[in-house]
């Protein structure tokens, strides 16, 4: 078939072993399968290690849709200012969630033993992605630990701290 109209990327798991957060995304956008350009439309598979996550993030230029293919997942999203509303719930194999676009997100598998896997639908063939705390402590150049510290009303060195651990990408 046309590398333009097919891909078989999400067939395989990711391994998930070297992962800091324990998870690992494997996108299909306008990108990977250039098919998808104009449709308004992309696919994730994400694959989670026993008590791995897919940290808070966003999807600026998306809606998700996120279905439990194996295992359990908690999963939930943050409402905007000024309320800060969690939407939470508990999926089991099957289980359909939406996150809105733009809001800020998670997923994590509380099982200590099993993996999980899940599909999400995103609407938009260049969803993007900004996992909170690699933008805020990880960017290039550095947010000013002065900024950081009264925004967060910690001190100065927790920010140090903060801003020099390696922040990983599981968006790849």
């Amino acid at each position: 078939m046309c590398i333009y109209l097919a891909s078989s990327k999400l067939d395989e798991p990711r391994n998930t072993v070297h992962s800091k957060v324990g998870s690992n995304v494997t996108l299909i956008s306008a990108l990977q399968l250039p098919g998808l350009n104009t449709l308004g439309i992309s696919l994730a598979r994400i694959d989670y290690a026993p008590l791995g996550q897919n940290p808070p993030h966003t999807h600026p230029r998306a809606t998700e849709i996120l279905t439990v293919l194996e295992g359990t997942l908690y999963v939930g999203f943050v409402t905007s200012n000024p309320n800060n509303t969690l939407f939470a719930k508990v999926l089991n194999k099957g289980d359909v969630f939406v996150f809105p676009q733009g809001l800020i997100h998670f997923q994590f598998n509380p099982d200590h033993h099993k993996p999980a896997v899940a599909i999400a639908a995103l609407s938009s063939q260049n969803p993007g992605a900004i996992t909170i705390a690699n933008a805020v402590f990880g960017s290039k150049l550095p947010i000013s630990d002065d900024v950081l510290a009264k925004a967060f009303q910690v001190q100065k060195g927790t920010i140090d701290w903060l801003q020099a651990q390696f922040w990983e990408n599981n968006h790849n």
